[in-house]
């Protein structure tokens, strides 16, 4: 006789386990824990079958019939509803392991590590924030141009012009790790270039012509202050290092016997070592500096407290006090001088951008070329120490 509703909500468990039949193969099974649980008998290829379709009430007396029914045209045209079942379990294994949320997780912990935490974070929350709650659940082979534009778009017409950017460099880089693991074959995002608003140049302050240069050096010896800030400006246009790399400096970084400043790579905005040589003239600031803040950890240390370094609005306001507005002189600008004068010079190009650092599309050449051209880079340094000195008692 036929299964009801009220039969099935009815039925307590035994001390063994119990059947109870609704015909076609389809019964209930009862358990001594009292579970209801669907399943249908059958036959396939001349042997015996079960399968489950799962727990009553979540799957209903009416559920778990169409189910049957479904279970039996398969039977009719020859498939078996087990192996059936299994496939598409595996094929939703599948979609789910090779979703963009995963391989972008796999793809954040694999090449993300490198980079400073801050970073990682600030990736994460892109990830997380705008990516995944459009296309995450998406296996990434599946997902097309106009998927990625439905991400990015939206946030470029709201004038986030820079997250827009950024989101659609993630995206394209996941697809790239995509590509090279063998989970998708052709990155579709790449294919979206040039259809976000082009970044607006940021031009760095700096005063560029030599007489001024001279001047701006004059007025950081005539400035008068907090003694590590005055070294600070006055290492600033001898090493050109990026700002924060300045100011954040640690002791512990420097060999003055050797004359050099070996950065760590996590401290580096590349992530990557870098070596800075060292001029008489900055082992001679040095020198003076360490009888100061030697015992400590920064160079640098804000005025408020040793263990933290200087902030970057501390040199900034410093210029500005020199009388050098907003539109005339940055702290960055120092990185500006050096790399404008040094190719007006006829230095070697490479040497230059080695010293300033920055980025290098081979990595593998990036990841040992810290110490490149480094006799070079040594007299050059050196060659503009001097010429600075020149330009300052000009």
């Amino acid at each position: 006789m036929p299964l009801t509703d009220t039969h099935i909500r009815s039925l307590k468990p035994d001390v063994k386990p119990r059947k109870y039949f609704d015909g076609g193969g389809l019964f209930l099974f009862v358990p001594a824990n009292g579970s209801k649980l669907w399943r249908m008998a059958y036959r396939f290829d001349g042997k015996s079958k079960l399968l489950s379709f799962g727990e009553y009430p979540t799957v209903s007396l009416k559920d778990a019939r169409e189910r049957r029914e479904e279970a039996k045209r398969m039977l009719s045209r020859g498939i078996d509803p087990s192996d059936h079942k299994r496939q598409i379990r595996q094929a939703r294994a599948i979609a789910e392991r090779d979703s963009f949320q995963n391989i972008a997780r796999e793809w954040h912990e694999t090449r993300m590590a490198e980079f400073s935490e801050k970073h990682q974070g600030t990736v994460m929350y892109r990830l997380e924030t705008y990516i995944f709650p459009a296309i995450g659940k998406t296996h990434i082979a599946k997902l097309e141009t106009r998927d990625v534009m439905e991400v990015v778009k939206p946030l470029e017409q709201r004038g986030n012009y820079e997250t827009s950017r950024r989101v659609l460099q993630i995206i394209s880089q996941v697809f790239r790790y995509a590509v090279i693991t063998g989970r998708a074959k052709h990155n579709v995002a790449a294919d979206l270039r040039g259809a976000l608003r082009p970044r607006k140049t940021v031009h760095r302050a700096a005063v560029l012509e030599p007489e001024k240069v001279g001047q701006l050096l004059r007025d950081i010896d005539a400035y008068e202050g907090y003694f590590p800030l005055i070294c600070a400006l006055k290492l600033a246009p001898l090493v050109f290092t990026r700002p924060t790399e300045l100011r954040a400096a640690q002791w512990k970084e420097f060999d003055l016997e050797a004359g050099e400043w070996r950065i760590p790579a996590e401290r580096m905005k590349m992530r990557r070592q870098h070596l800075v040589p060292l001029s008489r003239q900055a082992i001679s600031i040095l020198r003076e500096l360490k009888k100061y803040s030697g015992e400590g950890k920064f160079l640098f240390p804000s005025i408020r407290t040793e263990v933290r370094p200087i902030s970057d609005a501390t040199m900034l306001n410093a210029l500005r006090r020199m009388g050098y507005q907003k539109h005339e002189m940055s702290v960055h600008g120092f990185r500006s001088i050096a790399s404008t004068l040094l190719n007006e010079l006829g230095y070697n190009r490479d040497w230059i951008e080695r010293q300033l650092a920055h980025g290098d599309q081979d990595e593998v050449r990036a990841a040992y070329n810290y110490a490149e051209y480094l006799p070079e880079r040594r007299k050059m340094m050196q060659d503009w120490a001097d010429y600075l000195d020149g330009l300052r008692n000009t």
